[in-house]
């Protein structure tokens, strides 16, 4: 699962209501009734939050949060010949530019080296994987995979966002979404965050 950002994250941070280390962020769960839309901004905007035993209207609390900064050539993955490749995977060339690149459309990589664009929002086709180039710098926000045990849950969508108490004050940071419902196995129902963060702010 890949999360996509909240467009209105951005506005957020420049305006510094959101403080990830220090703030209340919690992770929501929606049945598939709930279509993420590019106008939410705040939880009141998250329509049909699941019910069932073992869930608390809100979410959980995301424990154990950190926030890392990584340059581009500094980046763990880089892109190899002949690999499949996810939509939303992040990568730098394998000789490092600068810059990342993020894989809008899904496939295998070609068998050469691409001509990576250095601007930013330009895009190359390898092989069977289109890559978009992102910026110089990632900034990967992550936490403790959230659960709910003894719990009788299906849901579709799980939402990101910093608490206040009121739906109208918190902040929307991003959503996932799940290609079906997925629902408690053995009790259990648990959000995996992503190795590189479940949310990616990418900089020039």
């Amino acid at each position: 699962m890949a999360a996509s950002l909240y467009p209105a994250i951005y506005t957020h941070l420049t305006g510094g209501s959101i403080v990830f280390a220090s703030d209340t962020i919690k992770a929501a769960i929606t049945t598939s009734a709930y279509t993420p839309a590019l106008t939410d901004d705040f939880f009141n905007d998250v329509t049909n939050e699941v019910v069932g035993t073992g869930y608390t209207a809100g979410g959980a609390t995301l424990a154990s949060k950190t926030a890392t900064l990584t340059a581009a050539n500094s980046w763990g993955t880089s892109r190899a010949n002949s690999t499949a490749y996810n939509l939303g995977d992040v990568v730098r060339p394998a000789t490092g530019n600068g810059y990342l690149y993020q894989a809008v459309v899904a496939g295998t990589s070609g068998g050469s080296i691409p001509t990576y664009p250095t601007v930013v929002g330009q895009t190359v086709a390898d092989g069977g994987v289109t890559w978009v180039c992102k910026g110089r710098y990632v900034m990967a926000l992550d936490a403790a995979d959230p659960s709910w045990p003894s719990s009788t849950i299906t849901g579709r969508t799980v939402v990101i966002y910093k608490s206040t108490g009121t739906g109208s004050t918190s902040p929307l940071i991003c959503y996932d979404t799940a290609a079906a419902d997925v629902s408690s196995t053995n009790g259990t129902w648990t959000y995996q965050i992503a190795t590189n963060g479940y949310a990616l702010f990418f900089m020039d």
